[in-house]
């Protein structure tokens, strides 16, 4: 039999002084939403708590903030009607119980007071629905109108309302609905990814920024493809990132194949996710075959290629991020360098391949080359134990390469010996191409093994290019 009540959810000394306020203000007062949610999850203590109050949030986080040491300011954010308050080791955002109307343009709905129930029916899931009542009488007393319990132990996610209606008011739930199940390993209840599919379209009136945003905590799951593949098979992914769906399918001449290289990615995204935390790696993982779906061509004698992935890829990324108005940064930068690169490690593997090719890879990643190798192995998805093996030793040669050409010749980020500014007092000469052109050769010859990496073969060697150019050197 299910318990009415849970004081030790609310243990934390917080909960008392909300309580206290509470009843000086003489309003109803409940948690709600998440921090109910993962106590019965046993997902370890929250870092923010939702407050509603059966009248003004505002007034209860101002009543709270007076009863604690120091008296913390109140943000407040009056187009919402809500306040925040940082407190101890938490965030609480206190909010009056409203209930909600949309216009079909907007996602931003027409809020007025409300009660409880009304709180509890706009709620995006059953069990966010969840709530606590705060009140010194009732400490604790659980409120499921929608059987939220049940549905935390089943493992399902589903709406409170219409998932019709909760899904084409506000898409982002849309995006929420997979990102929780991804994050929680639930499933959606059928109905509502019925609701997810049909509405799909209306993902198109969200902001991007909070599109991503849901992108990202998908990414970040234990395992992504599962978010991943909920998003194509409701036709969100095409309308998101259709540069991914691009690559699904796989096409057949002459009795000549390709693997689907849109499977193959979210493989090699969980593949990746074994291996690092980093977000960004893990876009670098999502993103390194894009550049295929436009690149794709059929050679008679060859076959299928794709020659060039890797260069058109790099330069989608920075669309896409621009498209979906992500950080045009040294986040951006790493993806795309790591899109870029992604083919070369393997490729010189051969013992035939030159140093050179060994010390331009390695100048070429510098300070990311461990990540560039991280991709690449986590691009290995051939289910063959044999080839499998094989791959992975031809990696680890890789690496064992790539370890005795650095030690010997010092490369990764290595900036020629000769400066641009030794270059211009050596010969006297103002800024010019040739400056740029001298100095790029001096780094091409060290890195083609031409010259040894240090001072003075390098001066040497900018001494007789200098001549090529009518320069002298001056005394």
């Amino acid at each position: 039999m299910l318990k009415t009540y849970y004081p030790e959810a609310l243990e934390h000394p917080i909960y008392k002084i909300i309580a206290e306020a509470a009843e000086d203000l003489e309003l109803d007062t409940f948690a709600i939403g998440g921090v109910v949610r993962d106590f019965f999850l046993k997902r370890g203590k929250a870092k923010d708590i939702d407050v509603v109050a059966i009248g003004s949030g505002i007034e209860l986080a101002k009543a709270v903030s007076k009863k604690l040491p120091g008296k913390p300011p109140v943000k407040v954010f009056k187009t919402y009607g809500t306040a925040m308050l940082k407190v101890f080791d938490l965030e609480v955002e206190f909010v009056g119980a409203r209930k909600e109307s949309y216009s079909e343009d907007s996602r931003n709905p027409e809020v007025e007071q409300g009660t409880l129930e009304d709180d509890q029916n706009r709620r995006d899931f059953t069990i966010n629905a969840l709530a606590l009542q705060l009140n010194t009488s009732e400490f604790g007393k659980l409120l499921d109108p929608f059987d939220g319990l049940q549905d935390l132990e089943k493992q399902l996610l589903k709406t409170p309302q219409d998932p019709e209606i909760t899904f084409s008011d506000d898409p982002l739930r849309m995006m929420r609905a997979i990102r929780f199940a991804t994050q929680l390993n639930f499933e959606i209840e059928y109905q509502s990814l019925k609701a997810i599919h049909d509405n799909a379209a209306r993902i198109d009136i969200v902001s991007k920024e909070r599109i991503v945003t849901e992108l990202n905590k998908i990414l970040e799951a234990k395992k992504p493809s599962f978010g991943f593949k909920l998003l194509h098979d409701t036709n969100l992914l095409q309308r998101i990132l259709p540069e991914l769906t691009n690559l699904e399918g796989i096409d057949e001449i002459d009795g000549q194949k390709h693997k689907d290289n849109f499977w193959h990615t979210l493989e090699v995204v969980d593949n990746i996710s074994e291996a690092t935390n980093n977000l960004w790696l893990r876009w670098a993982a999502l993103l390194h075959d894009i550049g295929k779906a436009p690149t794709k061509r059929f050679h008679k004698k060859i076959g299928w290629t794709f020659h060039g992935h890797e260069f058109k890829g790099s330069k989608m990324v920075y669309h896409i991020f621009k498209r979906l108005k992500m950080p045009l940064n040294d986040k951006m930068k790493f993806v795309q360098k790591l899109v870029l690169l992604s083919s070369r490690p393997i490729a010189i593997v051969d013992e035939h391949v030159t140093d050179s090719a060994v010390r331009r890879l390695v100048h070429d990643a510098g300070e990311d080359l461990e990540d560039l190798m991280t991709l690449c192995e986590a691009d290995i998805t051939t289910k063959n134990p044999k080839r499998y093996q094989k791959y992975h030793n031809n990696f680890k040669l890789v690496r064992e390469r790539i370890l005795e050409v650095e030690e010997r010749d010092k490369i990764r980020n290595f900036q020629p010996p000769v400066s641009g500014n030794e270059i211009m007092q050596t010969f006297n000469i103002k800024p010019c191409q040739a400056v740029g052109e001298i100095k790029a050769k001096i780094k091409n010859a060290i890195l083609d093994g031409v010259i040894p990496n240090n001072y003075d073969a390098a001066y040497a060697f900018m001494l007789e290019e200098g001549k090529a150019y009518g320069f002298q050197k001056q005394d």
